[in-house]
């Protein structure tokens, strides 16, 4: 007859009792091992509501970037637009200044002459002419720039092509040789002056006084640079 579990000794039956509870307590341990896992994977409410947080700030920056970056790249546009619209004659505007400066020519001989009768109506003819075309230009952006002797000298607007005594202080717009005109705020075309190096007796006062080694010229401390 086969052996049964009872003809077995005491000694195997107690070995594999013990296998058997030390493989269920191992089972045991391995499913609370993975439940104490699981439990740590998930996050507290605490750390849920700071990432939570930190999300919803980092959301806020990139949302307020992006606003800025659409308000700067509308001023650009506007700025874009305002400026094509300003200068979008200026090459017609240069080629007139020609006519404009023909017309202020052709006045300024006539003033030197004495004229009367069909001379002296063509003349104010001219004049009304080149006062409807200064109108215009203006009413399109453009103004004329007319320094007159003892104006500040502005580089920007001006163009110096000499350096003179004069009555004006030194630094000053001395004589103005023709008209100057502006766009907008920028310079169309420079007004050609002569900048003053200060009074006649001024200068050369300070040119006895000077030194030997001294050779520079009276007012060529003065910025004419346009």
């Amino acid at each position: 007859m086969a052996n049964t579990e009872d003809d077995q000794p005491i000694e195997d039956r107690i070995e594999e009792i013990e296998a058997a509870e030390a493989e269920a307590l191992a089972a045991v341990e391995a499913e609370e091992a993975a439940a104490d896992d699981a439990q740590s994977a998930e996050p507290s409410p605490e750390d849920a509501i700071r990432a939570l947080q930190a999300e919803l700030e980092d959301t806020r920056e990139r949302l307020l970037r992006t606003a800025a970056e659409v308000q700067n790249a509308r001023r650009r546009s506007e700025k874009d637009v305002k400026d094509a619209r300003e200068y979008a004659i200026s090459r017609f505007a240069g080629d007139v200044l020609n006519v404009a400066d023909n017309l202020s020519r052709a006045l300024q001989i006539a003033q030197a002459e004495s004229l009367e009768g069909p001379a002296k109506t063509l003349m104010d003819g001219v004049a009304l002419t080149e006062k409807s075309l200064l109108t215009t230009l203006e009413r399109h952006g453009v103004k004329k720039v007319d320094p007159a002797p003892g104006d500040v000298f502005d580089p920007n607007r001006h163009q110096a092509t000499a350096q003179i005594p004069s009555d004006q202080p030194a630094g000053r717009v001395a004589a103005s040789f023709a008209a100057g005109y502006l766009i907008g705020d920028r310079p169309l075309r420079a007004a050609m002056v002569a900048v003053s190096s200060g009074q006649a007796d001024a200068a050369t006062h300070s040119g006895d006084n000077a030194t030997d080694g001294d050779t520079s010229e009276p007012g060529a401390g003065v910025d004419v640079k346009a």
